[in-house]
């Protein structure tokens, strides 16, 4: 009998459980506004633009606009769960896992990453004389975690494992994260760490590897296992299936009063996209839908807390080191893989982009988001300033909703 009422109040909690995650899920409104679609359709009309993905988000209520084609050929239309490669916007998934440690109490920003990985200890400056002769020197400063999530560890923008002429190359991953690490502890710095400001992938993989040197898991797999399972997002990983493959968003180049040219593949970016060259990279390389980016930068805007109800991350954690500036004042604004503000501010947004185009924003004080999504690359893009003002108008408009129906505040104490 007691057996039976322990699996009874397990089967009760478990409901009780579900009920809050599904009643966390709050509504989002449609706006009914077409700001991005009004000054986009030109671009795709006159081919300039194939095709894009606009969302504005303020509060619960949303604008989505998918316009023009995933494949202008084709003729497929552009939709939320087409695939696409979201490049560096992968830093902020390696600075959110960077992040949940240090809350967890496992590392603290601080720490010398040679703490985790010992090849870091000892580290080469690379210099040249007045007469232009290069020369190498002891590094004074000590590296930590902080400096290399936020590009201040000196390191070049890719290690040598990952360059793009080479089969596997580029942001396809090149070799094992720890390998990364590895060359590039044995490679010369570009100036003493924490000193000068230089965007660096090589960086973000170096802290992609303490995070497999504190858990003893392969970086991807504790991605996996603490944000995008916990977030729903099923769509998202380093080695896109066959079916997302094929209905991927293609690759343009961008020209002037023309329309865009498709092109097979990019620089830093070889086929095929899930063989067994592929690596993950956590600098770039992380494949995506705009629908499961929408479930990680709300995660972000709403303090940590998914939408599904799932927390991933204390608020005052993504407050202290996510949305705001770990670097020193003097420098510009970025946080753990994610631009950010060098103070907080009302206004304040933070967020990253990705080399074809992707961009993702949001403001935590107004719960206001902006996603932007093409793959084009090259040539003058003037839909851009276009999609800012559009934005500018959606974030301006008071819709009239009862916010007890939804705020869009998941969680509220």
């Amino acid at each position: 009998m007691k057996r039976i009422m322990r699996i009874a109040y397990a089967f009760a909690v478990a409901a009780v459980v579900f009920s809050l995650t599904v009643s966390a899920q709050k509504k989002v409104a449609d706006s009914k506004t077409t700001y991005a679609k009004e000054v986009l359709q030109p671009y795709v009309d006159s081919g300039e633009l194939a095709g894009a993905i606009s969302v504005f988000y303020k509060d619960g209520v949303q604008e989505t606009c998918c316009i023009g084609y995933a494949d202008v050929a084709a003729k497929r239309p552009i939709k939320l769960d087409n695939a696409f490669m979201q490049c560096s916007q992968t830093k902020g998934f390696c600075g959110v896992t960077i992040a949940k440690l240090v809350e967890e109490g496992k590392i603290s920003l601080d720490d010398p990453v040679s703490k985790y990985l010992p090849e870091f200890k000892e580290l080469w400056v690379q210099e040249y004389d007045k007469d232009g002769v290069r020369i190498l020197r002891r590094a004074k400063n000590v590296l930590t975690v902080r400096m290399v999530l936020n590009h201040t560890g000196g390191f070049p923008f890719e290690a040598s494992a990952k360059r793009n002429d080479v089969r596997g190359g580029g942001w396809s991953g090149g070799a094992p994260i720890r390998q990364i690490a590895s060359v590039a502890a044995a490679s010369p710095i570009m100036f003493e760490p924490g000193t000068r400001e230089l965007y660096s992938n090589t960086g973000i993989d170096i802290g992609a590897a303490v995070v497999e040197a504190v858990t003893g898991m392969k970086w991807e797999n504790y991605l996996k296992q603490e944000v995008l399972d916990p977030l729903g997002m099923k769509s998202t990983w380093f080695w896109p299936t066959d079916k997302q493959i094929e209905n991927k968003i293609e690759m343009y180049i961008c020209k002037a009063n023309a329309p865009a040219e498709w092109r097979e593949e990019m620089p830093w970016q070889q086929r095929p996209y899930n063989d067994s060259h592929v690596f993950a990279s956590a600098g770039a390389g992380l494949w995506t839908t705009a629908a499961d980016q929408l479930k990680f930068y709300k995660m972000l805007m709403n303090l940590g807390m998914g939408d599904n109800g799932v927390r991933i991350l204390k608020e005052e954690t993504v407050k202290s080191i996510l949305a705001v500036s770990t670097r020193p004042e003097k420098m510009s604004g970025y946080s753990l893989g994610l631009q950010a503000p060098v103070k907080d501010a009302e206004d304040a947004w933070f967020g990253h982009g990705g080399a074809w185009g992707t961009n993702c924003m949001v403001n935590w004080h107004k719960k206001q988001l902006k996603l932007w999504v093409i793959q084009c690359g090259g040539g003058p893009q003037p839909w851009n300033a276009q999609v800012g003002k559009a934005a500018e108008k959606f974030f301006a408009q008071p819709f009239n909703v009862n916010s007890d129906e939804y705020t869009g505040r998941i969680g509220e104490k």
